[in-house]
């Protein structure tokens, strides 16, 4: 499974591909194949996204996982303060990164 992440323009926000625009929601991410670059040059053209790229992920249970432990940390959100964190719809979301 291929799934496109980058940053809101605007906010700087972590967000996924969910095929009908952007989420923040890892667990919202759909499959973008090999569209994925184009894609990303389509919405960073028009100014919805900022960084975008194509990532490996997984399809589990409980939703999306990236692939890579970069990109689950980033779907979770800041890593500085535990209180900003995003609130994934998978609660054992905390066990990604180990």
């Amino acid at each position: 499974m291929k799934i496109l992440t980058g940053n809101d323009l605007v906010t700087g926000d972590v967000i996924w591909w969910a095929g009908d625009g952007w989420s923040r929601q890892v667990g919202d991410s759909v499959d973008v194949g090999e569209q994925g670059d184009d894609l990303a040059r389509t919405e960073e053209a028009a100014l919805r996204v900022v960084g975008a790229y194509v990532i490996d992920a997984t399809l589990t249970d409980e939703g999306v996982r990236p692939a890579h432990i970069k990109d689950r940390i980033r779907a979770l959100g800041p890593t500085v303060r535990p209180d900003l964190n995003l609130k994934p719809n998978d609660a054992d979301a905390g066990n990604w990164v180990i």
